[in-house]
């Protein structure tokens, strides 16, 4: 590390002590991991080897104050309290999506110290980088399940649990189809029917001028409430914080469950339409230096620039128990994303004088995705044993088209409208009728056994997972262009050890796994596939659970092979490997009556190694800060009931543009403040919400994309207000 984080490891290792030595008078307990489809619930303590007790256990519960939860989904290994797992699981809850008024996953994301939110390549989709490693929303989980969330962005009002798993996860999940992930993964847990009959209406307010409302409508049936229905709609439209700059949303979702004695199932359907207009793209940059960032009431993008996105999606889950030690469980389901748009990505140099080269590329996916598996508990002797068994496929195929028109000149300072793009200069493919340009076939079998000692105070978890990742590429006439058929084995190591009632001391080994690279329609061997990448990770840390609240510390290693687009060459290819060292520190819950925190800070070491010729051996790796925090805070005065005060402050540290380290983006920290009032009115609880984020209107480029480089702009000051009526 280097000397600037000393200070932040100092204060780590002032507070864990202290930390510990409270917890040791706590009351110990443990909760057993596996899958499921019902709704959060409070759970009791669980012996995994009680043979009394059903293999499958609920969401783990939220902690007091209900933002954060205890623990959440770890692939094969199921549901998984936090104390138990040897990996760190930050699970945001849909009240605190509610309570932030967070419109899409990348809002609600804002509240985790590891990751960063940006934009797509010359697009608006939203792209997240956890450990220093990209993660497309391609590559999202749906209840476990790669390739069915919709593409690009993914609006929250359906989300029960967002689950941000930390690190590489080839052996719980599996490989993902999109060709990121290799550092992280946020898995999505869908609402269920409530238990309490909810109907909820909201209209709120966002930005410049967009305004829309949604319906929230949850019931439960049957003489013991084993049917349940969840109907989530919603609609926007308007400008959005960026002056001049329009999205509009819809959105509607379906969830349908029974929970019976033995059988568990569900159903969830879902479809969202949305479109932005005028909206600012990212920025790419010519290698002569690095522009300020402009003010979000300069719009830089062309008022011809558009995107439309729609997606569809069903899954089907159940699971039965065999009896009270062995459960199988199956879950099926497949999604159709369709895309348009006419693109105007910059790339400026220094003072923001470039050009923009207008791209026009629709683009349709469809996924079809299962798994089947079986899990079990059994004893030998006095140790305990929790196996899983579990097979899984998914095949997606991309139809696509492009065309560039003629290059046009761009000042992101002083922006003019440019005439509409007519003369094309390249294509391929038919735009109105795009054929198909690769097609993904996934399959894996996984096998583990979590093995407990000395009364499950001692966990050692065992697996691994054969995986097949069948690649074919095609070129715009519909031949293949590339074609590979790997098989590659990816284990992994996992132990956890409970010194104190509520400490738990871990460590793991585990793999990245993912499809090829893909080689941007911006290179001049655009479309190029590239053979799987795999990341190698070690970690060790310390979880602490003070009942009320509860906090983390991870240190970690992870290797991974890196690709890079050269602005020079316009060649995108292998550059070596990226070797990311880092400390995280989390902390959640409720430390006193009337507060909750949610927050932490991660230090990193972001080195290349094994670069052409060694010429950016040792360099930080671009779009990695050295030091990032976030921390958010909520205060319930007594002296104002139904008032709560909200505050947030994020931390970024400077990041390098490019792997020569040539050019920065400078370190920034952004305000938001809120505040929410819930009352009666006509017998009915009603919530008013206002906040602001970015109170200072602080001007900053939010990322660097780690592999292509282009910077994403923070949105300037944005106001934020609404009111649901819950009855």
């Amino acid at each position: 590390m280097t000397s600037t984080s000393n200070p932040s490891r100092l204060l780590i290792l002032r507070a864990l002590p202290l930390a510990l030595f409270a917890s040791a008078s706590s009351v110990y307990g443990q909760t057993v991991s596996a899958p499921v489809s019902a709704p959060a619930t409070q759970l009791e303590a669980i012996n995994a080897t009680d043979e009394n007790v059903s293999v499958s256990v609920p969401t783990p519960p939220a902690y007091p104050g209900g933002q954060v939860g205890t623990g959440g989904q770890a692939g094969i290994l199921g549901n998984a309290d936090n104390m138990s797992s040897p990996f760190i699981v930050n699970s945001y809850t849909a009240k605190l999506i509610e309570d932030q008024q967070a419109r899409t996953l990348g809002d609600a994301i804002k509240n985790d110290p590891t990751v960063q939110v940006g934009n797509g390549y010359g697009n608006f989709a939203e792209t997240f980088v956890i450990r220093g490693f990209p993660l497309n929303n391609d590559d999202l989980a749906f209840n476990g399940l790669y390739g069915i969330l919709p593409r690009q962005v993914l609006p929250t009002e359906m989300v029960e649990r967002v689950e941000v798993f930390k690190g590489a996860s080839a052996f719980l999940n599996g490989a993902a189809p999109g060709g990121s992930g290799l550092g992280g993964l946020i898995n999505i847990q869908p609402k269920r029917g409530t238990d309490d009959p909810l109907t909820r209406l909201n209209v709120d307010y966002t930005g410049r001028g967009q305004v829309g409302g949604g319906v929230d409508i949850g019931r439960r049936w049957g003489d013991a409430g084993q049917f349940g229905v969840r109907v989530n709609a919603a609609h926007r439209d308007g400008q959005m914080s960026t002056k001049d700059a329009d999205s509009r949303t819809s959105v509607l979702t379906l969830g349908l469950d029974y929970r019976g004695e033995r059988l568990r199932a569900s159903l969830d359907v879902g479809y969202q339409n949305i479109r932005y207009d005028h909206a600012r793209p990212t920025i790419n940059l010519t290698g002569d230096g690095v522009p300020d960032a402009p003010s979000s009431s300069v719009n830089y993008a062309q008022r011809w620039a558009w995107s439309k996105l729609q997606s569809t999606y069903a899954v089907a889950r159940a699971e039965y128990d065999l009896s009270e030690n062995w459960m199988a469980y199956a879950a099926v389901g497949t999604s159709h994303d369709k895309e348009d748009g006419l693109y105007s990505g910059a790339t400026v140099n220094g003072n923001g004088i470039g050009s923009h080269s207008p791209l026009r590329t629709p683009y349709e996916r469809t996924s079809v995705t299962g798994e089947v598996g079986l899990r079990g508990h059994f004893m030998t002797g006095s140790v305990g044993h929790q196996v899983n068994l579990g097979v899984s496929a998914l095949r997606t195929s991309n139809h696509s088209a492009y065309q560039f028109f003629a290059s046009q000149d761009r000042d992101i300072f002083n922006p003019i409208d440019s005439p509409y793009p007519e003369q094309i200069t390249s294509s391929g493919g038919d735009i109105d009728n795009p054929g198909k340009v690769d097609r993904s076939i996934l399959r894996s079998i996984a096998l583990s056994d979590t093995l407990s000692f000395l009364d499950e105070r001692i966990l050692l978890t065992l697996g691994m997972r054969h995986q097949n990742l069948r690649h074919t590429a095609y070129d715009y006439s519909g031949a293949a262009s590339s074609d590979y058929d790997k098989s590659i084995i990816t284990p992994f190591f996992g132990v956890v050890f409970k010194p104190l009632n509520n400490v738990s001391l871990y460590a793991n080994y585990i793999e990245g796994l993912t499809r090829g690279e893909t080689a941007p329609l911006t290179a001049d061997n655009r479309n190029e596939v590239f053979k799987p990448a795999r990341t190698k990770q070690i970690e060790a840390g310390v979880k602490v659970d003070m009942g009320d609240y509860g906090a983390s510390l991870a240190a970690f290693q992870l290797e991974k092979p890196e690709f890079y687009l050269d602005n020079e060459t316009k060649i995108f290819s292998a550059a070596g490997e990226q070797r990311n060292r880092g400390i995280e520190l989390s902390v959640y819950g409720q430390p006193t009556e009337g507060v909750r925190l949610v927050g932490g800070m991660t230090l990193m070491n972001a080195r290349l190694q094994k670069t052409q010729d060694g010429l950016s051996d040792g360099n930080h790796a671009p779009g990695v800060p050295r030091f990032q925090a976030t921390m958010g805070a909520e205060w319930d005065p007594a002296f104002a009931p139904g008032l709560t005060l909200q505050g947030y402050a994020t931390y970024r540290g400077k990041q390098y543009v490019n792997k020569e380290n040539e050019g920065t983006v400078a370190a920034w920290t952004r305000v938001d403040l809120g505040a929410r009032y819930t009352t009666k009115l006509a017998g009915k609880e009603t919530t008013f919400r206002f906040g602001i984020d970015n109170v200072f209107n602080k001007r900053y480029w939010a990322t660097v994309a780690p592999q292509f480089g282009q910077l994403t702009a923070g949105n300037g000051r944005t106001v934020k207000a609404s009111v649901s009526l819950s009855f």
